[in-house]
């Protein structure tokens, strides 16, 4: 039987870690030993990066480095939001470097930063907090299938 190459269509199983330029670990599938699943092309990751996995087959690990426009995107000026102090309460105080789940018109949380708070102004960021980041991605492809 032929090993399995990852292909324009296939599902891969694989563990990941982010590092960040600075070498500390953003996320990791190993910590909790969830591996993540991919369906190539769906569209869930940039192009470049799924370049990167193209050939690889399971057993292999590999590192690369994604500039931002490769991984997170750059942080968009349009996911800043200015949120009314009040909105906040004893269970979710807004203090700057907290994250908090916002709940979407369609019932979905988005988890926003807060930036700032500036009297009853608070500063919320929805941007991925790796965007604008450069980032080192290191897989382990444990399953493939076509």
């Amino acid at each position: 039987m032929s090993e399995q190459l990852i292909g324009a269509k296939s599902e891969v199983l694989f563990h990941f870690s982010i590092k960040l330029s600075d070498g500390s670990a953003a996320d990791s599938t190993k910590v909790h030993n969830k591996p993540a699943k991919l369906f190539m092309g769906d569209g869930s990751l940039t192009e470049n990066f799924e370049k990167c996995l193209l050939g690889l087959k399971a057993g292999d690990e590999k590192s690369f480095e994604l500039e931002p426009e490769d991984a997170f995107g750059q942080p968009n000026p349009d996911n800043i939001y200015y949120v009314d102090r009040s909105k906040f309460g004893a269970e979710t105080p807004a203090q700057v470097g907290s994250i908090i789940a916002f709940t979407q018109p369609d019932g979905t949380d988005l988890p926003g930063l807060i930036r700032e708070v500036a009297g009853d102004s608070v500063t919320v960021d929805f941007n991925h907090p790796l965007a604008g980041q450069k980032v080192t991605f290191e897989v382990e492809i444990l399953e493939v299938n076509n």
